[in-house]
């Protein structure tokens, strides 16, 4: 008897031994979402050490990347957005002026500068508007099918992400 029992107890463990399970890997995160800010009406003068500062409407997470984007015009195919930092030269290619921000948890600050900044045209200081573009965490695999994402063309970050224009948060300063 305990040599069948022993028997049973091996054919047993071969049996198990030889299952496996296909488990399937969903590495898609649905209910992460990115956020568009867009902040009109942003002055940049030496009232305010031409410095503004874009306080978001709620904290975002410490490890999100947080983008900058800068309207500097309209085109035939929409509006144009630069990516910050931002930097102009002369002809001569010597340093005119630029934007540049950091970002925390809450905020994210512009700067405008340069070596004549009460000098430049007011397209260039006064009512600007700025989309800053939160990027959960999770989404660090920022490659798209033909290579890396480019972030300095607003638009295909916006494909990428599926930001939808309609759900942009508009705040005027």
């Amino acid at each position: 008897m305990k040599k069948i029992t022993l028997l049973l107890v091996f054919i047993g463990m071969i049996t198990l031994q030889s299952c496996t399970v296909n488990e399937e890997q969903d590495n898609v995160d649905y209910d992460t979402i990115s956020e568009v800010f867009e902040y009109s009406n942003v002055d940049l003068t030496s009232g305010n050490g031409y410095s503004a500062l874009l306080t978001f409407p709620h904290a975002t997470y410490t490890s999100d990347m947080v983008l900058v984007y800068r309207l500097v015009g309209y085109g035939a195919d929409g509006d144009v957005w630069k990516l910050l930092p931002e930097t102009y030269y002369f002809n001569d290619g010597t340093l005119d002026f630029g934007y540049r921000n950091d970002f925390t948890r809450y905020d994210a600050q512009v700067n405008l500068f340069g070596y004549d900044l009460p000098g430049l045209p007011s397209g260039n200081r006064l009512d600007q508007v700025f989309r800053v573009v939160v990027i959960p965490a999770y989404v660090n695999n920022n490659k798209s099918a033909s290579g890396k994402l480019d972030f300095e063309d607003y638009n295909s970050v916006k494909e990428y992400y599926k930001l939808d224009t309609a759900k942009v948060t508009k705040i005027k300063m």
